[in-house]
């Protein structure tokens, strides 16, 4: 469990009591998927069912205030080298003050743990991801994901999503360098 506390820089690890970011639980799900579809509503992320959210709980960080869930995300393994942070959403009332990437750094984290490199993320704020070290790629640099989601999702043909990606450190520690098929397919 990873505690937290609200700092110029976002949220720090602490400990004690308030906000932490923690892995989820079952009895989160719900809170999970009121907080992704209502985002889902507008399009920043894609709809999940309540099935598909219990069946990846495992996947899944939270950030909590007192039992209130004010935000989630996930890390998608895709293959022996790649993870995908998913489902990103922070509750309006939590925005601005760096719970959403302290959730990012908990999925990079992990996949560091998992001996995952490489992390991507497709979506509609690439801004928010450079800030935290990701880089614009070529949505091609992904088939696993295109081949197991992008073909059945309703706006393949028209996806306004962006595709981003941050080498995680392994577990000694060092930060992994580029695989030579990511370099080539590296957008300007």
């Amino acid at each position: 469990m990873t505690n937290l506390s609200a700092t110029s820089k976002g949220w720090r690890r602490k400990s004690g009591r308030g906000m932490q970011i923690r892995k989820a639980r079952t009895a989160d799900i719900p809170a999970i998927a009121r907080l992704v579809n209502s985002r889902a509503e507008v399009g920043d992320v894609l709809p999940r069912s309540l099935d598909e959210l219990y069946e990846c709980v495992r996947d899944f960080f939270v950030a909590s205030d007192g039992g209130a869930v004010l935000g989630c995300s996930s890390l998608k393994v895709m293959g022996e080298d790649l993870a995908e942070v998913r489902s990103l959403v922070v509750a309006p009332e939590a925005q601005g003050t760096g719970l959403g990437r302290g959730l990012v750094e908990a999925c990079v984290e992990e996949a560091g743990q998992l001996g995952i490199r490489r992390v991507f993320a497709l979506t509609a704020k690439p801004v928010f991801f450079e800030r935290l070290g990701f880089e614009r790629v070529a949505r091609s640099a992904f088939p696993q994901k295109i081949w197991k989601d992008c073909f059945s999702c309703r706006f393949f043909e028209s996806c306004p999503e962006v595709a981003v990606q941050r080498m995680a450190k392994d577990n000694a520690g060092e930060t992994a360098e580029y695989l030579q098929e990511s370099n080539a397919t590296r957008t300007e």
